[in-house]
């Protein structure tokens, strides 16, 4: 059995990374393009990920503070059906609390999901089924 509670800290590859969308005004978007154009950064993309960085990394002690505080996992927990079905077993259920990727695998049912997981707190991503998402609509905070 996999350790439910293992942490496989990795940096997600382009494939496992999470879209996002945001409005800028004009101004703001013609900036990014000037600095784009001027060679600043490649992309706009680029210039909005490392000011995103770059204000984690002004925010670090925070961030570092409220991960301990709140007990999350930092990094990518995953959930296979045969670690949920051994404490469906044992009667355990789970508070899930992760920072990063929380997956749940495809061939874990709703049912399983509801009888083993208690709370759901993901700051980031949850990758599982669309039933399994539903099933577990309510536990999600």
């Amino acid at each position: 059995m996999t350790n439910v509670y293992e942490i496989h800290p990795k940096v997600p590859k382009a494939s496992e990374t999470e879209k996002i969308t945001i409005n800028l005004g004009c101004v703001d978007l013609g900036q990014i393009d000037l600095l784009v154009q001027e060679g600043f950064y490649s992309n706009r993309t680029d210039l909005i990920r490392t000011a995103i960085r770059n204000q984690l990394t002004a925010h670090a002690d925070v961030v570092r503070q409220t991960i301990a505080r709140k007990s999350l996992v930092l990094g990518l927990q995953h959930y296979s059906r045969a670690d949920l079905e051994a404490l469906q077993e044992t009667n355990q259920k789970l508070q899930i609390q992760v920072l990063g990727l929380a997956t749940i695998d495809a061939d874990v049912s709703p049912e399983l999901a509801l009888a083993t997981i208690d709370s759901l707190v993901v700051l980031g991503a949850l990758h599982a089924t669309p039933a399994v998402k539903s099933a577990l609509a309510g536990r999600i905070r």
